[in-house]
């Protein structure tokens, strides 16, 4: 149930806050709280604005994601916190032909995670209805590069759900979303705990390989099973 409801929870966020707009200049990337809500609200218009040819066609979906939505998302910093310990090990090898080959699987992992929450964002998509998203009062963020947005889904005849959206400030002193948790449960780090034993066992070239194939298929929702 829990699992079932963490799914729903990052479903619906996922629709409502990780978009993009057509004009970025719209978006306001200076102020975290600002930057979520305008996305929120331009999501919306957006997904509404392209039904016709959505409906037509899913995979239409990828590429709103691509060129929408990935300009919002610090995507590389995310694929380094799913990695963990493993960039540390990479760090600390010695031999600069097996570091060289190394650093280049980490680079290919973060293309791969790139390409993979594309498929990802673009099958949540699939699940759009009209829900509403209140969200907390802005805080002081001054003095911090890390913020979180609290936020609550609204739908009639259910229960509210509470989420933590999870947003970074980069040295361009521009706010990017990398992470949003659910229940208390963080979305990069149940992926994190999923590819781990496989990491470890099997090796980064064939996780790289795991994530490409689910990155290549068909656009559609598959949280129900928990292999989105």
């Amino acid at each position: 149930m829990i699992k079932n409801y963490f799914v729903i929870a990052i479903s619906v966020l996922t629709l409502t806050l990780f978009s993009a707009v057509a004009n970025a200049a719209q978006v306001d990337l200076k102020d975290p709280y600002k930057m979520v809500q305008q996305v929120a609200d331009n999501t919306f218009k957006r997904v509404a604005k392209d039904q016709s040819i959505i409906a037509k066609d899913k995979e239409h979906l990828r590429v709103i994601v691509e060129q929408e939505l990935l300009p919002y998302i610090d995507y590389k910093y995310a694929a380094y916190r799913v990695l963990g310990s493993y960039i540390q090990k990479v760090r600390n090898i010695k031999d600069k032909q097996e570091k060289a080959q190394a650093v280049k699987n980490i680079r290919a992992f973060i293309e791969v995670f790139k390409s993979y929450l594309v498929a990802t964002y673009a099958g949540v998509f699939t699940q759009y209805t009209d829900q509403k998203v209140e969200f907390e009062a802005p805080r002081p963020f001054a003095d911090v590069n890390v913020a979180t947005v609290r936020t609550k889904i609204v739908e009639a005849g259910k229960p509210d759900i509470k989420i933590d959206f999870k947003v970074r400030q980069n040295k361009q002193g521009e706010w990017r979303a990398f992470d949003m948790m659910a229940e208390g449960i963080s979305l990069l780090d149940a992926k994190q705990s999923e590819l781990h034993g496989i990491l470890r066992q099997q090796g980064i070239e064939h996780v790289i390989s795991l994530l490409e194939k689910k990155s290549q298929l068909p656009v559609q929702f598959r949280g129900d099973d928990g292999n989105a």
